[in-house]
């Protein structure tokens, strides 16, 4: 029996569950050879994937050709660093700089860019105030050296802010902005959006796979991409 998600269920992955979790739902039930985190009274399977899109490919082919499957992803739009001791005293608590889009979620969906063209599939990005516990890394006398020695313990959910919700590839395409230029570049595309250029070209990848984008020729050495006048998935 395998889940889709991970073996050991963290705070966060919990508490989303919990908070979809209606009357005559069940949790942890296994279907066709994996343990589904909620499936609900209607017979929707409901899985939270805080990360790592990409290691539920199969299964989730597997599960999409006989059920309805909605994949919620929780993103931070707000969230706080507390720091606690070996013995978990708080020593800190800050508020992170880092603020998580909708958007976000283009990250995750390069690895599996034609979810939505799977008419069983549905896809909750959900907006959420959350903390992340810290804890000092101090084993041996030597500290970790990534966050100046300090290591993530576990993430917990403070609020849920809001759902946005997606049936079809071209809501997704409806998130890239009015002000956009035709053609445009990842790097206008990351100036109108306000996102990492990075995390634009992850968009712009995946809506390409998704038919709601296309090329448009070359600017110097930068791809151009223009809207899909019909938005054809897989193309």
């Amino acid at each position: 029996m395998s889940h889709i998600g991970s073996l050991n269920e963290s705070p966060l992955h919990e508490a989303v569950k919990n908070w979809y979790a209606a009357p005559g739902d069940e949790t942890e039930v296994p279907v066709e050879g994996y343990v589904i985190d909620l499936v609900r009274a209607d017979g929707e399977l409901v899985e939270v994937q805080t990360a790592h899109f990409g290691q539920m490919r199969a299964k989730l082919d597997a599960l999409l050709t006989g059920h309805r499957l909605r994949l919620v992803y929780p993103v931070a739009q707000a969230k706080w660093i507390v720091k606690v001791s070996e013995e978990g005293e708080i020593l800190s608590r800050r508020k992170s700089p880092k603020a998580g889009r909708v958007e976000s979620v283009f990250g995750e969906l390069v690895s599996i860019p034609h979810l939505l063209a799977h008419p069983n599939s549905r896809l909750d990005v959900l907006l959420i105030q959350a903390e992340e516990v810290w804890r000092s890394h101090d084993k041996g006398g030597k500290r970790g050296w990534r966050r100046g020695g300090w290591i993530i313990h576990e993430k917990r959910l403070l609020e849920v802010v809001a759902c946005h919700s997606f049936t079809e590839s071209a809501q997704l395409g409806a998130l890239l902005p009015e002000t956009l230029p035709t053609p445009f570049t990842t790097a206008e595309l990351a100036a109108h959006t306000r996102l990492p250029r990075r995390l634009a070209g992850q968009m712009a990848y995946c809506l390409r796979e998704m038919g709601q984008i296309q090329a448009a020729g070359k600017r110097g050495r930068a791809w151009l991409y223009e809207r899909a006048a019909v938005g054809s998935e897989g193309e």
